[in-house]
């Protein structure tokens, strides 16, 4: 996972966090064996902005990628990041069986699954058991 941890690195870089300066670098590794990279990108309307874990995410699929095996998240934090939820949210969505390496800049890292990082997720399964069910929660058939 060490090229993926530099790509990360080399991403963070690329940030663009002119209000908070707080800024973070991701890579994700397709199962082809293809990196790809994101930062956070800062909107002035916070809520609209955009983190380097699903930006990263978001380019691989749209690049063509379809499953995705690894993700390094990099932060100048004491002691290793961890994503914020919606991110967690999103690698439970488009990469569940993927292992993420968190690290900050000084060399501590941690490395756990997805799965891991949000227990007891809702997910696309979970969505894919409301298929045939009206709005009032009763089956179409009843």
């Amino acid at each position: 996972m060490n090229d993926l941890l530099d790509a990360a690195i080399e991403a963070r870089g690329r940030s663009h966090a002119p209000y908070s300066k707080f800024l973070v670098g991701a890579a994700v590794r397709g199962a082809t064996g293809r990196i790809y990279t994101g930062s956070n990108v800062e909107s002035s309307s916070y809520g609209l902005t955009i983190c380097a874990e699903r930006l990263a995410i978001c380019t691989a699929l749209h690049q063509g990628e379809t499953e995705l095996v690894e993700i390094a998240v990099v932060a100048d934090t004491q002691g290793a990041p961890g994503p914020c939820g919606a991110c967690r949210q999103f690698m439970y969505d488009f990469a569940p069986k993927a292992t993420v390496l968190m690290a900050d800049l000084h060399g501590d890292t941690r490395t756990v699954s997805v799965e891991d990082l949000i227990p007891f997720a809702f997910g696309p399964g979970d969505l894919a058991s409301f298929e045939g069910h009206n709005h009032s929660g009763t089956s179409d058939d009843e």
